[in-house]
């Protein structure tokens, strides 16, 4: 996987944006933003979300500790329009161990179907 500086670059020339531009976002200097993309600075939490939000990823998305780049707020839109991801995760997570093994073999049976079709 990319580290946090590789994917800031890499989100912020994608965007055709200039360091200066992402700096003006999080209210720093071009120069303290590109402390955060050669990895000499990490980022504070309120960076981290401010980024998250305006690239429309995960926070653990910029971290590098994940190739998924949507947020919650596509993840929650790609679920369902009922509920949230959180919220179905809560309720599996209160499974029993033996139910919980039965949920993921149905979705995964259900992933198969849709790749066969």
């Amino acid at each position: 996987m990319k580290s946090c500086p590789e994917i800031l670059r890499g989100l912020r020339e994608d965007n055709d944006m200039h360091q200066k531009d992402i700096a003006k976002l999080i209210k720093t200097t071009q120069q303290q933003y590109s402390k955060y993309e050669t990895g000499d600075t990490e980022l504070s939490t309120n960076v981290l979300i401010i980024l998250a939000d305006f690239y429309g990823t995960s926070t653990d998305y910029l971290l590098g500790r994940t190739n998924r780049k949507e947020g919650v707020v596509s993840t929650n839109e790609m679920i369902t329009a009922n509920h949230s991801a959180g919220e179905i995760i809560s309720d599996i997570a209160a499974l029993s161990p033996e139910r919980r093994s039965t949920v993921v073999d149905f979705v995964m049976f259900l992933k198969s179907c849709e790749q066969s079709e």
